[in-house]
């Protein structure tokens, strides 16, 4: 395992980059395409499997509220491993929450992410 190194979002793998600019541009589909079939996201206590549960996830995940997304921040966690901090701000809970989105990249995809509070 190789100690955390910070980086700029250009030097993520291109999965996560992708992944990034299509939820910012609340692209659904483009988003599902950087995941492995398999993949697993885990979000707010919350697991979803495969294709068509990671599809109910970026539909719906966050989408009562209401939010600006501003990046803090991305590195390398290990050789597989990436994490990407965002700071939220809207009409949710607490109206501030700084989050961790780490994701497990295999080959060109992405087959895991987990998204937590920083720290």
């Amino acid at each position: 395992m190789t100690t955390p190194t910070s980086i700029s979002p250009n030097g993520l793998p291109a999965p996560v980059r992708a992944y990034l600019a299509a939820r910012t541009a609340e692209d659904a589909d483009a988003a599902l395409r950087v995941f492995t079939p398999t993949a697993v996201v885990v979000d707010d206590g919350t697991t979803y499997r495969g294709a068509d549960e990671v599809r109910r996830f970026l539909t719906r995940a966050g989408a009562e509220f209401r939010y600006t997304s501003r990046l803090l921040g991305a590195r390398r966690a290990d050789d597989g491993r990436w994490v990407v901090t965002h700071r939220l701000e809207g009409d949710f809970p607490g109206g501030v929450v700084d989050l961790d989105s780490s994701f497990a990249v295999a080959g060109d995809r992405v087959s895991a992410l987990v998204i937590a509070p920083a720290g």
